[in-house]
C-alpha cells in the first residue's frame, strides 16, 4: 500500500489496522475512551508549531490531528453508528447553515447580525441534536442542558471558565467594565489570605479557583486569551530559568548549588537581557514583564 494524498487512501488504511486478526494489535484495542487523551494531545501540538511558526511540523501534526478523526469515525462505522462521510456532510452542512450571508439568501449582514444569526442557527443546532441522541439511543449529559449547554468539560480549565463567563454575559450577567473585574480578584485574593490562614486546604483551593475565575473574566473583558497568556508565560519562565542554568554553568556551579538570592541574581539579569534586547528590535516598543 502506497503512500497517497488522496484521503481515500487514509480511510483504507485505518481500515486495514482495524481489521481483526490481519490489523494492528494495538489499534484493534483501542476504543472512543481510549483514543480521546491522544486526540487532545494533538490539538495542542498542532497549536505548539503554530506559535512556535513550524509551519513543516504543522504540516505533520495536522496530519496527526486528521489522523485522530479518521481513527474516530472508523470505530463508530464499525458499530453502525456513523462513518466518515458523514462526519464530512454534518460540517459542510453546519458551514453552510451558519453562513447565510454566503451561501444563502441573507446578504449585506452587519458583523453584529451575523453573530446574532450565528448564535440563533445554533440554538436550532443544539435542539436538533437532542432529537438525533434519542434516536441513537444515547443518554443525554448533564452539561448539554440549560443555558450554559454545550460547554465541554474536557476543556482546559481556563478555556472553559472563558467560554462560560462569555456565555453568561450574553444575557446580561457579567460585570459592565474590565474595573470592576480588578476590584472582584482583590476581593477574592483577600479571600485567599483569609482561607491560607485556617489552614484548611480545601477552603485555599476552593478560594484560589474563584481567584483563577476572575483572573479569566478579566482576560476576556480584554479580549484575551488566558490560555494563550498563560502558555506565553510559561515560556517565559521557562527561558529565563534556562538563562540561569546557563550562567551557573558558566561559573561551574550547579542549581543545587546556588543559594536563592543567586538565583533572583541572574533571573533578573535573564529579564534585563530580554529588556535590552526588545528595546533593540523594536525602538519604542514594549518590554517583557
Amino acid at each position: 500500500m502506497k503512500p497517497s494524498s488522496d484521503i481515500a487512501r487514509l480511510l483504507e488504511i485505518m481500515a486495514a489496522l482495524r481489521t481483526p486478526v490481519t490489523g494492528c494489535p494495538w489499534d484493534l484495542e483501542q476504543n472512543f475512551a481510549t483514543i480521546a487523551p491522544y486526540t487532545l494531545e494533538e490539538a495542542y501540538e498542532v497549536v505548539d508549531a503554530i506559535e512556535r511558526g513550524d509551519l513543516a511540523d504543522l504540516k505533520e501534526e495536522l496530519g496527526d490531528l486528521l489522523l485522530q478523526v479518521v481513527f474516530h469515525a472508523r470505530m463508530a462505522e464499525e458499530q453502525g453508528v456513523f462513518a466518515f462521510p458523514d462526519v464530512v456532510e454534518a460540517i459542510t452542512r453546519k458551514l453552510i447553515r451558519r453562513h447565510p450571508h454566503v451561501f444563502g439568501n441573507a446578504r449585506d449582514l452587519s458583523p453584529e447580525e451575523v453573530k446574532g444569526l450565528w448564535d440563533f442557527i445554533k440554538r436550532e443546532e443544539k435542539a436538533e441534536r437532542r432529537v438525533e441522541r434519542e434516536r441513537m439511543g444515547a443518554l443525554l449529559e448533564a452539561h448539554d442542558t440549560g443555558f450554559l449547554g454545550g460547554i465541554p468539560p474536557v476543556l482546559p480549565a481556563l478555556t472553559r471558565a472563558q467560554k462560560l463567563t462569555a456565555k453568561a454575559a450574553k444575557v446580561g450577567f457579567d460585570w459592565p467594565d474590565a474595573a470592576q473585574v480588578i476590584d472582584k480578584i482583590h476581593e477574592e485574593l483577600e479571600e485567599v489570605k483569609e482561607a491560607a490562614s485556617t489552614g484548611n486546604k480545601d477552603k485555599i483551593e476552593d478560594e484560589i479557583g474563584d481567584l483563577l475565575f476572575a483572573v479569566t473574566n478579566l482576560a476576556r473583558h480584554f479580549e484575551i486569551d488566558p490560555e494563550t497568556a498563560l502558555r506565553r508565560t510559561n515560556a517565559k519562565f521557562e527561558r529565563r530559568f534556562r538563562a540561569i542554568e546557563t550562567a551557573l554553568e558558566k561559573r561551574n556551579r550547579t542549581l543545587d548549588e546556588a543559594s536563592l538570592d543567586e538565583m533572583e541574581e541572574l533571573w533578573v539579569e535573564a529579564k534585563r537581557a530580554e529588556r535590552e534586547e526588545l528595546s533593540s528590535e523594536n525602538p519604542g516598543g514594549g518590554e517583557p514583564v
